[in-house]
């Protein structure tokens, strides 16, 4: 059964919580499918955003897999391996290590640029068809359901 062939009356009657996880699952595997084929994994981008001084690290300081696993923790899932990902990216030359501390390099700012350039396409795709409108209805209804509940919401 496809959402298509349900009535407006039977959609309302859906729970939220199973179809914001089927979305949850589509839309990463989505995104990570169309960054694998520009070259790169979501957790390196995450790695690279958050050790540049240009993007969401604090102060551009070197940063432990620790601390960048609790920076992450709100988006990184099970399967990412921090630890994998920044010696791939230390062999690549865009990460380099001081003991425990990983900084980011000239040449790994440039590769966070180049990824950052998958992203409005990326977007793109998964908002087509929808007006901007109803986007933002989408995330307002998402947004009260989660105050609802007790939920946090940034």
């Amino acid at each position: 059964m496809t959402v298509h062939q349900l009535s407006d009356d039977e959609l309302a009657g859906q729970p939220a919580a199973y179809w914001t996880g089927v979305a949850y699952e589509a839309l990463i595997a989505f995104t990570r499918a169309r960054q694998e084929e520009a070259g790169f994994r979501q957790p390196q981008f995450w790695l690279l955003r958050n050790l540049s001084p240009n993007d969401l690290s604090p102060d551009g300081a070197g940063r432990t897999i620790a601390q960048l696993e609790a920076a992450m923790s709100s988006y990184l899932r099970a399967e990412d391996d921090l630890v994998v990902e920044a010696e791939a990216l230390v062999e690549r030359g865009w990460l380099t290590r001081d003991g425990d501390r990983l900084s980011i390099t000239g040449a790994g700012e440039t590769a966070r640029l180049e990824m950052k350039k998958a992203g409005p396409a990326i977007r793109a795709r998964i908002h087509e068809g929808i007006p901007d409108a109803d986007y933002v209805t989408a995330l307002k209804v998402l947004h009260r359901m989660i105050a609802n509940v007790g939920g946090r919401h940034v």
